[in-house]
């Protein structure tokens, strides 16, 4: 399977033809979702939903569809009937050949006077790549990729290690790294390498790696 990062929070993989994209946002690049038959977005926040590229890949292939939670599912469902659907932790599907399970319930805490929003991570084909949206979900099982949110007003470093080692993948990459400066970056790559137990890897936006 080929994924390839695209700015701050989205990611393509592509297999046998086909193609799912995970939160295409305002911060990612405006043909982000083109070209996609599924499209899943984990919350609400505009840097991973945005509507019009999910509007655009949508009427660029009339046979995708979207997968996603219900607070985003009501904002696009009544434009595509039949072709938003909306689930929730604990379900699983396949879509153009990509076997996909949900995992995890709310955003991260921002601060405790924001109240939390719903979010969803997606496992995709059994463990081998894990998204999980704003939120340091953990699986019930084997995560073999995982893409890791190394930087947001939600987090530190040190939560950001310790996730890593709990969910204990093959390999980590970074996402949600829009607001992580070039000067910064050598700081997380180290720390993260050295501490997590992971292969700790990035992509530059565009770039691609088989997974």
């Amino acid at each position: 399977m080929k994924l390839t990062k695209k700015s701050h929070a989205c990611v393509r993989l592509e297999k046998d033809g086909r193609t799912l994209v995970i939160d295409p946002g305002g911060f990612s690049e405006t043909d982000a979702a083109l070209g996609a038959d599924v499209l899943l977005v984990t919350h609400e926040h505009p840097d991973h939903f945005d509507e019009e590229r999910l509007r655009a890949a949508m009427e660029a292939n009339p046979a995708a569809g979207i997968w996603t939670l219900r607070s985003v599912a009501e904002k696009v469902s009544a434009a595509f009937p039949g072709r938003v659907h909306t689930v929730g932790h604990g379900d699983t599907f396949t879509a153009a050949g990509f076997d996909v399970q949900v995992h995890g319930e709310l955003h991260a805490v921002i601060h405790p006077d924001i109240p939390r929003i719903t979010n969803v991570g997606y496992l995709v084909d059994g463990g081998r790549v894990f998204h999980p949206g704003d939120a340091l979900t953990v699986p019930d099982r084997p995560v073999e990729t995982l893409m890791l949110p190394v930087m947001a007003p939600w987090n530190k470093i040190s939560e950001v290690i310790e996730y890593v080692r709990e969910v204990k993948p093959q390999r980590a990459y970074d996402i949600h790294d829009a607001l992580l400066t070039d000067l910064a970056r050598p700081i997380y790559d180290r720390q993260i390498g050295a501490l997590g137990g992971s292969e700790h890897l990035r992509l530059a936006p565009g770039a691609s790696a088989e997974v």
